[in-house]
């Protein structure tokens, strides 16, 4: 793996799909609601005081911000083909079947890139301490992760696609 392989973040076909749709909804629709609202809020006359304007101009920074952003994210990531995704261990793309074996709970989680991640739905990042704590494990292994909660013991009881 080259330098320049090393840089890139590896996202799922999914994630970057989502990206993709994400880019075209702020580009296509939500600059032109901020670009409306900006303009109504001048016609309000002095902006000294207009805290419409102020928001909205707010709003239109991070709305450019998060287009720079994912335009970042999409150059430099690698789309992880699912055929590539090796079962045998943990890696970006697997979905992992996990046992807290101080809680005796079951999780499943999907592990993805960075700009992906989304716990609530079961999608943790590979630099996440459990991610990083799981990365090239095999079924049947114990892991511990070290989280902000403090030491966590696991047992990796299915990795799936």
């Amino acid at each position: 793996m080259g330098n320049k392989d090393k840089q890139k973040n590896i996202i799922t076909k999914e994630g970057l799909q989502n990206l993709e749709k994400e880019l075209e909804y702020l580009k296509a629709t939500k600059r032109k609601e901020v670009s409306e609202r900006i303009k109504k809020a001048l016609a309000f006359g002095d902006l000294s005081e207009n805290s419409e304007y102020d928001e909205a101009k707010n709003e239109q920074s991070l709305v450019e911000m998060r287009i720079l952003e994912i335009e970042k994210i999409i150059k430099t990531s690698k789309v992880l083909d699912e055929k590539d995704i090796d079962t045998n261990s943990v890696f970006v793309g697997c979905k992992v079947s996990i046992q807290d074996l101080d809680k005796s709970e079951k999780y499943e989680y999907k592990i993805v890139g960075s700009s992906e991640a989304d716990p609530i739905n079961h999608k943790i990042s590979s630099d996440s301490p459990i991610g990083m704590a799981l990365l090239g494990n095999k079924a049947g292994d114990d892991v511990k992760a070290h989280t902000p909660g403090g030491i966590r013991n696991f047992k990796i009881l299915e990795i799936s696609r």
